[in-house]
């Protein structure tokens, strides 16, 4: 079993991405938010950011033993897809690729909007996008991350560019 990791800044299409991927090769998608949810592994809720703190360590370990709990089973999937704006965090010697998806910043902002993202929630993620956060955190880990555009959303070749880096 492969694991593919896809990070970026919230807004930027990685749920989008990894959702097109499952449609189209079978990938099999992690639910990162609601596995974080079952372990409880949220920690603290920020009620000026609106947003729940994540204990790293803890999340780490636990979500790498769920990664080899799928690989031993008997029919464990060809490719397992985790997208997360924590993806990134998992150790390289775990993942076989890593993608950052980006994009323009008007659309970041009218996604975030459309999600009901605060002011100070949709300035913190321009800021994590202007300063490429995400990319900057997936090299410092090691990973040699594929970056992809999603301002006019995902085209076939950037499906099939993953589909082939993972053979």
């Amino acid at each position: 079993m492969k694991l593919l990791i896809i990070t970026g800044t919230p807004g930027t299409g990685k749920t989008t991405l990894a959702e097109q991927l499952s449609k189209k090769y079978g990938y099999q998608r992690l639910d990162f938010n609601r596995f974080i949810k079952e372990n409880r592994l949220r920690e603290k809720y920020e009620k000026k950011r609106r947003t729940w703190l994540v204990n790293m360590i803890k999340l780490k370990t636990i979500l790498l033993k769920k990664i080899d709990d799928i690989k031993t089973k008997n029919k464990a999937p060809k490719v397992l897809v985790i997208d997360s704006h924590l993806a990134h965090h998992l150790p390289k010697k775990s993942v076989n690729l890593c993608i950052v998806t980006t994009a323009d910043l008007k659309t970041i902002q009218n996604r975030l909007e459309k999600r009901g993202y605060s002011r100070v929630k949709i300035r913190e993620n321009l800021d994590a996008e202007i300063f490429q956060v995400c990319l900057n955190e997936a090299k410092e880990m090691g990973h040699r991350p594929i970056i992809l555009d999603s301002t006019n959303g995902f085209k076939k070749l950037d499906l099939l560019r993953i589909k082939k880096a993972l053979a």
